[in-house]
């Protein structure tokens, strides 16, 4: 058997990338993510519940968090959502600066999330570089499943 190749890549390496419902930041550094979850369902009860999902507001947070290794400064970490069907919604971004080394970041974005139709968002989730607007590295991609019920 071969010895696997290391990675082309020196950073940063994509930690964790979730989607929950609370972030409890803890004295000590550390994180809570509180209720994670790749589904949203959206219900509506009663004789006069509609077929069709009604669109509305997702509030929901995400969060990124990468480990350095050889990347140092400040970069950006763009979420670019993707409805069912292709379609492209509005990008968020936010800053994240990085020590080098085992050090890590994270970053918690709370999204306010306009649903239209049930079925699987997805989230692409890229790195960029303030010195270079044209760079974006592709880090990773998340589902987001939104789902209607009605009962009446």
């Amino acid at each position: 058997m071969s010895t696997p190749e290391p990675p082309q890549n020196k950073g940063p390496y994509v930690s964790v990338v979730v989607f929950c419902e609370k972030v409890m930041q803890e004295q000590d550094g550390g994180m809570s993510l509180i209720r994670v979850t790749d589904t949203i369902n959206q219900a509506a009860v009663g004789p006069d519940a509609p077929r069709e999902m009604q669109p509305f507001i997702a509030n929901i947070t995400l969060v990124v968090v990468l480990k350095s290794g050889e990347a140092r400064g400040s970069y950006g970490i763009m979420l670019r959502p993707e409805a069912p069907g292709g379609f492209q919604m509005p990008s968020f971004e936010q800053t994240v600066h990085l020590q080098g080394g085992a050090w890590g970041a994270a970053i918690i974005m709370s999204l306010q999330l306009p649903i239209s139709v049930q079925g699987v968002y997805w989230f692409d989730v890229f790195l960029t570089d303030p010195a270079d607007a044209d760079s974006a590295q592709f880090l990773t991609r998340i589902p987001l499943e939104v789902v209607y019920s009605r009962a009446g």
